[in-house]
């Protein structure tokens, strides 16, 4: 049987969404100038950057932004694949005492997020470390939580979520892929 999907955020959610979370972001966080922004590849990446200008926007100051490539951090890689595809890494500031906003699409076991917490440490130890997501679909393995989320939804193990964004999709939307 084909795999049924169905849209559970449109362009205009992803805005709301992504809104709300740099402005949350900017209440828990009153010294602004201390955040450096890191998105995690691929969909991260492209929602980080998106936070970062909501802030600089709103904010009227500049923001460090950088992108973490976790491959070979994680601890199924070689489950994953044998060649994986290694993208880069691109972190062009000091992370020493700063506010990292670690940025996401989907958390979902916590094993990304646990694999860049230890990409990052690589780069220096940041004064804190808090993590946004577009999506939390819940079924996590380890005792990961993130602060800011722009969607809580429970979705099931044979379920997938994909967040669809203009930068690599030509348009901005999630859906839920449902077995069967």
């Amino acid at each position: 049987m084909s795999p049924k999907t169905k849209s559970i955020m449109t362009d205009q959610d992803i805005e709301r969404a992504l809104d709300r979370v740099a402005l949350q972001i900017l209440e828990r966080n009153t010294r602004a100038g201390e955040i450096v922004i890191v998105g995690i590849h691929t969909g991260g990446v492209f929602l980080a950057e998106r936070i970062q200008k909501i802030i600089e926007k709103r904010e009227k100051i500049s923001l460090p932004f950088g992108s973490l490539d976790i491959t070979l951090y994680r601890d199924d890689w070689s489950r994953v694949s044998q060649n994986p595809i290694v993208k880069k890494t691109d972190i062009p500031f000091e992370v020493e005492g700063k506010t990292l906003v670690l940025v996401d699409d989907v958390v979902y076991t916590g094993r990304t997020i646990r694999a860049a917490l230890d990409a990052i440490m690589d780069f220096g130890r940041p004064g804190s470390i808090q993590l946004a997501v577009l999506v939390d679909r819940g079924g996590r393995e380890l005792p990961i939580q993130p602060d800011y989320t722009g969607l809580e939804i429970q979705v099931e193990s044979d379920e997938h979520i994909h967040v669809l964004l203009q930068e690599n999709n030509d348009i901005d939307k999630v859906v839920l892929e449902q077995a069967g």
